[in-house]
């Protein structure tokens, strides 16, 4: 018999009744560290006054309108993105795989309109995650999202994350190429990151062929590595970018970001959303915006991020049978394990202690604490990994 709720997760029997600062609270009493934060979501925490108090003002005013009239604090918004990024123009969604679908209706709107409207092939890499709609999840390629929901959405191709000879060699010769997407660190795929010249290069090769590069920081954006986007720590600058996850610090908000060229095509009637920047979703975001721009605020995140990405090394260097690299940037941060290992055994490991951590692609354990992190939680996560790393160490003696 199947349960009430669709069975698509493997759920824990874990239920959290609240959450304070980087902490959440169950229902029987027990404290845990939230270094998953909903996967990147929770940006600023739990019960962050600022987003409360956001909230509660926009709830006793106007909870939605709808995009046939203006809604002021969406044009606000939109001009704060506009004036902090590279960007000319934003349309708001509810989450990251509608930011995603948008930039690849864009891409190929922009080559129709430009005169090239057989230029339909977006060129995307190995390890990505988009969304789970049917064209992110063709757009992603990997066998565990697409199985069994095939015939396969035409319109992609697909080269080694960051290999530049390999992007090239897609892109030069097919003539049906409209554009690139990928992340500059991959989520799911295990916190791979793109080098900043790989970026660069991207750049350049887009505009030797006349193509659109499309970023997704989905997860990497909004301050999670330090900066408020990844694509920051290179000299590049995309023509699209979808973004979602921490953007609301928990209540769901989406949006695609493009230059005015790269968004040409979009003129009425040619995309829509019911609730997409709706008046609760911009008071929210605008809170969380407030916070991320403050004087100090991403500055504290590298700091942050380094103490924690020094502390992970010292793992790696402690525990070479357990932990074997250390991934990201920022407070975006995984650990990678052994090939003898699993990630379930460190996330369950760490869960029942009081830690939350996210397992992720290539055998990595990923943590994404709210950015309001100190020291002290960082340090107490670190002695969660070390104890797991002592645990997965004695049991690799006991079974020898």
């Amino acid at each position: 018999m199947i349960p009430a709720i669709m069975p698509t997760y493997q759920r824990t029997d874990i239920a959290f009744e609240r959450g304070e600062g980087p902490y959440l609270y169950s229902t029987d009493g027990r404290r845990f560290l939230d270094f998953a934060s909903g996967i990147a979501v929770t940006s600023l925490g739990h019960s962050h006054p600022a987003l409360i108090k956001a909230l509660n003002e926009q709830a006793n005013k106007l909870w939605h309108c709808s995009n046939i009239f203006t809604i002021p604090g969406q044009q606000a918004m939109a001009e704060r993105l506009v004036r902090d990024t590279f960007a000319d123009t934003v349309f708001f969604g509810n989450s990251g795989s509608e930011a995603v679908e948008l930039g690849i209706k864009m891409i190929r709107k922009y080559q129709h309109v430009s005169g090239s409207p057989e230029k339909t092939t977006i060129v995307c890499m190995n390890g990505a995650f988009h969304g789970r709609t049917i064209a992110t999840i063709f757009a992603a390629g990997q066998k565990k999202l697409i199985d069994g929901f095939g015939p396969a959405l035409p319109g992609f191709k697909h080269v080694s994350y960051a290999n530049m000879n390999e992007l090239r060699d897609a892109v030069v010769g097919d003539s049906t190429v409209g554009g690139i997407l990928f992340e500059p660190i991959q989520g799911e795929g295990g916190y791979r990151s793109a080098p900043p010249e790989f970026l660069d290069d991207v750049r350049k090769l887009a505009d030797e062929y006349g193509l659109l590069v499309m970023l997704d920081e989905v997860q990497c954006g909004n301050g999670r590595t330090g900066k408020l986007f990844a694509h920051e720590f290179s000299n590049m600058t995309p023509d699209i970018m979808a973004t979602a996850k921490g953007m609301g610090g928990g209540f769901p908000v989406g949006a695609c970001l493009a230059t005015a060229e790269a968004s040409k095509g979009m003129v009425a009637g040619t995309h829509g959303s019911t609730y997409g920047g709706n008046p609760l979703a911009m008071a929210v975001a605008s809170a969380v915006w407030d916070e991320l721009t403050k004087l100090g605020f991403l500055e504290n995140v590298r700091f942050q991020g380094q103490a924690f990405h020094e502390g992970l090394e010292r793992l790696v260097k402690a525990y070479p049978e357990v932990y074997v690299e250390s991934r990201g940037v920022g407070l975006m941060a995984g650990i990678r394990l052994a090939d003898h290992l699993e990630t379930r055994q460190v996330v369950d490991f760490v869960r029942e202690r009081g830690l939350l951590t996210v397992a992720a692609g290539e055998n990595v354990v990923r943590m994404v604490p709210p950015l309001i992190i100190t020291r002290a939680e960082v340090d107490e996560a670190l002695i969660f990994l070390q104890d797991a790393a002592e645990e997965m160490k004695s049991k690799g003696r006991n079974s020898a």
